[in-house]
């Protein structure tokens, strides 16, 4: 059996993967057509044209869903290692999981709401992506303290701790060095300035705008690495509880043969 075939350890892998690949298309297109400059575009710039933007929706969609699906395992992992005197830890978690679903929301409204198109919108998305979820993050930190050491050791929580730093350090200055930026160019539209030329007012501020939203993908999606060594410890299963021993909806049919009332399967097998 393969590392990546160990419990549900797939998951946080088909997430990182996925949105990696979403970034990196979207930009490679964007870049080939000229939509964008090649040197550091923002990403939301690699997603807004056609038809970049149609496949940058529908992908970052999928990673949405595929971080909602994670965030709900990483949270009945954690419920099902604490015990119930444990209050503190349970509301913790599930802070952590309604905190985790509002990113995702955003990130589909960032996926469908391109800047050029309805840009408060678009920064109402970006807001919960990563504003939310820095805190998603900040709260599973926290979790990760609170469990040791009699779930797990030190070093998972200092690696999260270093990535939540990373995660906040890389907002900060994001957000500095966009108001920098918005503040020496008055009067120009800026949601609509896809390309940049080197020594222009508001360059350098812009430069390190979007370095710091790559950056700040980047540890976004580096965090969610941390969870395959847990996963790989936990499998889901769906159970079927029958209710009846046929499917018609009238009441006079009387089927007596003998069905299995408690068929269970695992919703993601080991040997997929």
């Amino acid at each position: 059996m393969w590392w990546f075939q160990q419990g549900l350890c797939i998951l946080p892998v088909a997430l990182v993967l996925w949105t990696a690949a979403t970034f990196i298309f979207a930009y490679i297109t964007a870049v080939l057509l000229k939509h964008v400059d090649p040197l550091v575009p923002y990403i939301s710039d690699t997603g807004t044209v056609a038809p970049e933007r149609c496949v940058f929706g529908i992908m970052l969609d999928i990673s949405a869903y595929l971080g909602i699906a994670t965030m709900y395992v990483r949270y009945k992992q954690v419920q099902a290692l604490t015990v119930e005197e444990e209050s503190k830890l349970h509301k913790l978690n599930l802070l952590g999981l309604v905190l985790g679903w509002i990113s995702s929301f955003g990130m589909c409204i960032v996926a469908n709401f391109q800047k050029t198109t309805l840009f408060s919108m678009h920064l109402v998305g970006a807001i919960l992506t990563f504003g939310v979820g820095a805190l998603y993050i900040l709260v599973q930190t926290l979790v990760s303290l609170c469990m040791q050491p009699h779930v797990h050791g030190k070093s998972i929580f200092w690696v999260r701790l270093s990535i939540g730093v990373w995660t906040f350090a890389s907002i900060i200055s994001m957000f500095v060095s966009s108001v920098i930026m918005y503040s020496s160019l008055p009067g120009v539209d800026v949601a609509h300035k896809l390309h940049w030329i080197p020594g222009e007012t508001g360059y350098i501020p812009h430069i390190i705008s979007t370095i710091s939203e790559w950056s700040l993908a980047l540890s976004f999606v580096s965090f969610f690495l941390t969870y395959i060594r847990d996963f790989q410890k936990v499998t889901l299963r769906a159970e079927v509880d029958l209710q009846s021993n046929h499917l018609y909806d009238s009441p006079h049919y009387s089927i007596t043969a003998q069905v299995n009332q408690s068929e269970t399967s695992p919703l993601m097998a080991g040997g997929i």
